[in-house]
């Protein structure tokens, strides 16, 4: 006997969960007429798949233990017949009873191959087969609204609990110094996402004291910040290059600095606005005009004070250049789009973990409304959620969209996801 190919154990285990079957008229294979009233918890750790559950058989009801299998005799290939963890199931679910002539002396055997409907296993296969953007492009838009609503807010959450997490990480790190905290996770969202992690491991090399020091001069933080990203290891022949790099001599051997190698930097397949030498530029100013950053967005009453924090023009030379000793007439720089992706990725769940962390509510609060006072992000991946009909009203949406692409619907995780769930139960 041989089991439907479109059906895995997971599969199986799901359908059960949500009791994706015909339930009137079921039988153990014994006879006995079954009624479930509680399918009970899954369990996706070791022992029986789900507990607590609450069944009638014949005229007794049972509470406890249940194990799925896709065939009865799963059961003796998993030895469970000599693990004690399943000597008190109530029941043994499976898709085909293959064993007739045997019956586990642990529990009534329940099989459910005739009650579980084609169409569904059907659903299953095509949205784990499909490889358009997403596996469930074509039933999406249909899922009521209310059902997209409450699963935006969760993935929400688990994506700002993602980021938290290495917040919180941080924070231990420096001894709960929030100013620092602050200083890396700026850095970190001031590069693009290819240089993302050589920026941070450059502010990580980059004690913050040390450039509370030189907060002052402008020249010298960014004599630090460029000479320890190992760009000013070539020969130059500008006045301002050569500038940099003497001061750099001075400041590297004052504070012991050693700095990156320059080949960790990515230039290629970028716009010039956002070279690495542009955000580093900007960057030192920055922190040049903010020096206690944290506290100051603490303070800020709307979106729009946040955003001009940001705003920061760079040094004279870096208006003319891109890169250094090659001059271009004008050149162009990160815009409001750019300082909206730091606030949403990294300054409105840093004043959310300080809520979290002070029990302050308002903190919390205020991050959320900010979040929805920003607009969608606008990106490959929401522009063809966008395409297909699923819309964004505001930055929370968008951050929700891009944790259902990269988590959910890139890894085919279907039956965790409550879009996958509300098209395979079909309604």
């Amino acid at each position: 006997m041989f089991v439907n190919p479109l059906l895995s154990e997971e599969l199986f285990q799901h359908i059960w969960a949500f009791r994706l079957f015909k339930q009137d008229q079921l039988t153990t294979t014994g006879g006995e007429p079954v009624q479930i009233l509680y399918p009970g918890l899954w369990n996706h750790h070791g022992g029986p798949d789900f507990s607590a559950a609450k069944i009638r058989i014949g005229t007794t009801l049972w509470a406890g233990q249940v194990e799925l299998h896709l065939r009865t005799s799963d059961w003796f290939r998993h030895g469970h017949q000599h693990n004690p963890q399943y000597g008190r199931i109530i029941l043994h679910v499976v898709f085909i009873h293959d064993m007739p002539a045997v019956q586990i002396e642990e529990a009534p055997c329940l099989e459910l191959q005739q009650h579980i409907p084609k169409l569904l296993l059907q659903r299953y296969e095509q949205l784990r087969q499909l490889s358009p953007f997403v596996p469930c492009a074509a039933h999406a838009p249909q899922v009521p609204a209310l059902t997209w609503l409450s699963w935006k807010e969760r993935l929400l959450a688990e994506r700002w609990e993602r980021k938290i997490s290495s917040l919180r990480a941080w924070l231990r790190h420096t001894r709960y110094n929030w100013e620092e905290v602050c200083y890396w996770a700026v850095a970190q969202s001031y590069a693009t996402p290819v240089n993302a992690l050589p920026f941070l491991q450059l502010v990580q090399s980059l004690p913050y004291k040390t450039l509370l020091r030189c907060r002052h001069q402008l020249l010298q933080l960014e004599a630090l910040l460029f000479g320890q990203a190992g760009m000013l290891e070539a020969v130059f022949t500008d006045d301002y290059a050569l500038q940099l790099q003497q001061l750099y001599a001075h400041l590297r051997h004052k504070f012991r600095l050693s700095p990156m190698a320059s080949h960790q930097w990515n230039w290629l397949r970028m716009r010039p606005a956002a070279f690495p030498t542009i955000r580093l530029a900007a960057f030192a100013t920055l922190l040049q005009q903010r020096p206690q950053l944290f506290a100051t967005l603490l303070e800020a009453t709307d979106v729009t004070a946040l955003e001009q924090l940001f705003f920061v023009q760079p040094s004279a030379y870096w208006h003319t250049h891109y890169r250094f000793g090659r001059p271009v007439a004008r050149t162009q720089r990160p815009g409001k789009q750019a300082v909206q992706g730091i606030l949403i990725n990294t300054v409105l769940p840093l004043l959310f973990l300080y809520g979290q962390d002070k029990n302050l509510k308002y903190y919390q609060e205020k991050a959320l409304y900010f979040l929805q006072q920003l607009p969608a992000e606008k990106n490959h991946i929401t522009n063809s959620w966008h395409a297909m009909g699923i819309s964004q009203e505001s930055a929370m949406e968008s951050q929700a969209l891009l944790q259902l692409k990269q988590y959910y619907c890139d890894e085919k995780r279907c039956l965790h996801c409550a879009i996958g769930v509300k098209i395979l139960s079909g309604n």
